[in-house]
């Protein structure tokens, strides 16, 4: 029956919230989605979707109709994970979520010798600071950094990242080089925008514990942004090792209070990749995480690997 395929499409323009994104997803263009669903609306003899420039949303019709598509469409997911999940090649398009700099810094450079790896598989990066709803906008999986990750799903764990004080040689030569946390007070901050509690810094060094202050004069909310600041002399950096490795890797920068770890909730965090739950893992998205999960530490020396976890 053609009205399923139809079905499927309508649930899928509910769920991505417009005609446009639906297309994406679908591989359609976006005027043969709309006919689509012109058409169940023809068939099902009522109007589904309330249409406008701005805004979408669905008719008393349309919710009633949508709980069964949405069935079938869920139903069409799992055959299609099922076969991919059996077939002898991953391939398919690779829709991944993933944090701007992390995405920019680790995962990006990589896709190269990826898509070399796996021909047959084409990938949809997206990065965003936005925590995206895996599920309701189709991601085979995302990429985060948290200490806290969303209920539902399954997350596999893929690096370890820990945070660092840097800064350059001639801020140090100008302000002095810290030699015990309690010498930061004196020094100007330079932190993530939403990082309000990392004014007061938590440092271990073997079974010495100290807390420490750093004013944090300047937030921004791009690690990327804050390692080009820092770079410039502006004070010292609390940034993820991915970030601020390529610089200290060029000598751009210098550690700051290297003996000591930041042993702050958000100071040694885990990478995951998470995605929907599913009896039947679809090949394309086993190989990426394993990709991921696998890299040489010698390849990537900002990611650390997960011995501790290889289980």
């Amino acid at each position: 029956m053609k009205q399923l395929v139809e079905m499927v499409v309508f649930a899928r323009v509910v769920e991505s919230r417009g005609f446009t994104a639906a297309a994406r997803l679908l591989g359609m263009t976006t005027s043969a989605v709309s006919r689509s669903v012109t058409r169940l609306e023809a068939h099902i003899g009522g109007r589904l979707l309330h249409r406008s420039t701005r805004a979408l949303s669905m008719t008393e019709l349309g919710q009633a109709v949508y709980t069964g598509c949405a069935m079938i469409a869920e139903k069409a997911r799992e055959v299609e994970a099922f076969a991919g999940h059996y077939a002898s090649t991953p391939s398919g398009l690779l829709r991944v979520s993933a944090p701007v700099s992390y995405g920019q810094l680790c995962v990006a450079p990589q896709l190269s010798r990826f898509l070399s790896q796996f021909p047959e598989i084409d990938i949809q990066l997206d990065l965003s600071e936005r925590f995206v709803d895996v599920v309701g906008e189709s991601y085979d999986l995302a990429i985060r950094i948290a200490p806290t990750l969303p209920p539902g799903l399954v997350a596999r764990p893929i690096a370890h990242t820990s945070t660092l004080l840097v800064a350059t040689r001639g801020y140090l030569a100008h302000a002095g080089t810290p030699s015990e946390p309690a010498d930061l007070a004196h020094h100007t901050g330079v932190t993530m925008a939403r990082a309000e509690a990392q004014s007061e810094l938590l440092l271990r060094r073997g079974p010495i514990e100290c807390r420490a202050a750093l004013a944090a004069r300047l937030t921004i909310n791009n690690w990327a942004a804050i390692v080009a600041a820092v770079c410039e002399d502006v004070g010292i950096g609390l940034v993820p090792d991915y970030a601020a490795r390529p610089a200290l890797r060029q000598g751009l920068l210098l550690q700051v209070l290297p003996d000591w770890l930041l042993d702050d909730p958000q100071g040694n965090l885990t990478v995951h990749a998470i995605y929907a739950p599913t009896r039947h893992l679809p090949r394309k998205v086993r190989a990426f995480i394993d990709f991921f999960a696998n890299q040489n530490p010698e390849r990537l020396p900002h990611l650390r690997p997960l011995e501790a976890q290889a289980a």
